[in-house]
């Protein structure tokens, strides 16, 4: 059906010339799809996740019933970090920032009454990436579902912990040994899994500028295209399940310009430097989350403006998905009532503004384009400095990526100090406040009844099944043995995310953060 204006004038999918590079065509500027949005909408994603599994499920459920089209899982502290909710480790974190997971039994009450196969499930999670993907697995078997009906994303991307969020266990080695592990194993079983989520968006979080963005994110893309390539994956196999993860900051235009320049400089160096020739190895498809750290807890209603700039330049940019915060998330965890407005922002976009009816509605604007030939130019000029540095993994282990971001977050936070960058309501229009705002409670009987199952779990399990599961992944990781199967055997044994986690430490040991 012909899109039209509200005025009646149809609408072309695509206002580019006919002989020049086209939407879903290589080097993918205008977009990965030919259609895009005026075929299909970008998924419409929540991330959610706090207090207990049950309470988790709850927000799910609701998120679903208001039109969420994907889920968006946030774990806790000790469930990133390795440790069980009963660990002293874990004490005061449980169901603070994100879900507690410790065994299947808890993923089995997260993921209760959702559809598996037919609800796409993104997990931000990396250290423990490999046993979150086993716990569903797991999951997905015991509810009789094939492996080819899984559709999601696992975040999986460690090395910007190193970089900027530092939910590290295990060094960087080992650590991406296990990331390889993941890609062969769901390249062969899981074919709609997305292996990983090549995150910007949590380097941008620290600090960086768009250009820092994209350029550290897309050098640990290379880096993880190498390690594959070294493990003896192909190219044109596990490059069509790679994703990534930006942020949606504040300067619309050049955000607008950072992802179109993304899919043009992946498609280049999946195809130039990689040697890929299938085109949906080639593509950089991303999801975006708005800025939480452009979020104040000042006049808190602003939020919700800025939130929408940053979700309308992410739509503008050709997202494949996208997750809006909320307005009280500087306070606290989000009110329902706050994330169904957070969600109401994507539907207006998408449904009441127009903007989705075009393919790349800016391209061929004189700032746009020019923007995003720079944004590309600094940027590989940034990779080529990771490149001569022995790649992102070496660069790491000088700090390289870590003093660039710290440099800029400083200049940033000088130029708000001295008034020569205008936050709304913070250093400039500001007022005395004194309402109460109300914000999403987490009470100690949730984090009681997640303990009371981890107990009942652990001591109900069969001692010496645990044992054998246990010693077979330390074997595994020992030696070259892929670690998912012995994952996915001894997580349907009940055997806990954080006794797995201690056996990985003892092989591998664990990352002290010293760089050289």
């Amino acid at each position: 059906m012909t899109k039209k204006t509200n005025s009646g004038i149809p609408l072309k999918t695509f206002y580019g010339p006919d002989s020049g590079e086209q939407p879903g065509s290589y080097p993918f500027t205008h977009g990965v799809y030919p259609n895009m949005y005026s075929g299909k909408l970008w998924t419409m994603r929540q991330y959610a996740g706090f207090a207990s599994a049950e309470e988790s499920n709850r927000r799910y459920r609701y998120l679903l019933k208001q039109g969420v089209m994907g889920l968006s899982v946030a774990f806790d502290l000790p469930t990133q970090t390795g440790y069980d909710s009963d660990h002293p480790m874990a004490e005061g974190e449980v169901g603070k920032v994100g879900v507690p997971v410790s065994t299947l039994a808890d993923m089995e009450v997260l993921l209760r009454d959702i559809p598996l196969d037919k609800v796409s499930v993104s997990m931000t999670i990396n250290s423990t990436a490999a046993i979150l993907v086993a716990f569903l697995i797991a999951l997905a078997d015991r509810r009789g579902i094939p492996y080819d009906r899984l559709r999601g994303t696992i975040q999986n991307d460690i090395l910007k912990e190193y970089i900027a969020r530092g939910t590290y266990i295990f060094p960087p080695r080992p650590s991406m040994r296990i990331i390889t592990d993941i890609f062969a194993f769901c390249s062969d079983n899981l074919p709609r899994w997305n292996t990983i989520s090549i995150s910007g968006y949590h380097i941008r979080e620290a600090g960086s500028t768009a250009v820092q963005e994209l350029a550290f994110t897309l050098a640990n893309g290379i880096a993880y295209v190498q390690a594959a390539l070294e493990a003896g994956l192909k190219v044109d196999k596990f490059g069509r399940r790679l994703s990534f993860f930006f942020n949606g900051h504040n300067h619309f235009f050049e955000e607008i310009a950072k992802f179109r320049a993304a899919r043009r400089m992946w498609a280049k160096i999946m195809k130039e430097r990689f040697g890929a020739t299938d085109p949906k190895a080639m593509m950089c498809r991303f999801h975006t989350q708005t800025a939480g750290s452009t979020l104040t807890a000042q006049q808190i209603d602003n939020n919700v403006v800025r939130t929408t700039l940053q979700a309308t330049a992410a739509v503008l940019g050709g997202t494949q998905s996208l997750h809006t915060n909320a307005r009280d998330e500087a306070l606290a965890l989000p009110t329902e009532d706050s994330v169904r407005l957070a969600l109401r922002t994507q539907q207006v976009i998408a449904y009441e503004s127009g903007i989705p009816d075009v393919v790349d509605p800016l391209a061929g604007s004189y700032y746009v384009e020019a923007l995003t030939d720079e944004l590309e130019r600094q940027a590989m000029a940034l990779i080529e400095k990771i490149d001569d540095l022995g790649g992102a993994v070496a660069a790491i282990e000088h700090n390289f990526q870590q003093n660039e971001i710290a440099g800029s977050a400083f200049d940033y936070q000088q130029a708000v100090d001295k008034g020569e960058k205008i936050i709304v309501g913070v250093n400039k229009f500001t007022i005395d406040e004194d309402r109460t705002i109300p914000t999403q409670p987490i009470g100690q009987e949730a984090v009681r009844k997640q303990l009371e199952r981890l107990a009942a779990t652990k001591s109900k399990r069969d001692g010496q099944k645990v044992e054998q599961a246990l010693s077979a992944i330390g074997r595994a990781a020992a030696g070259h043995d892929n670690l998912l199967p012995h994952l996915i055997k001894a997580v349907k044994e009940q055997v806990s995310l954080g006794e797995i986690s201690d056996v990985l430490r003892e092989v591998f040991g664990e990352y002290s953060g010293q760089t050289v």
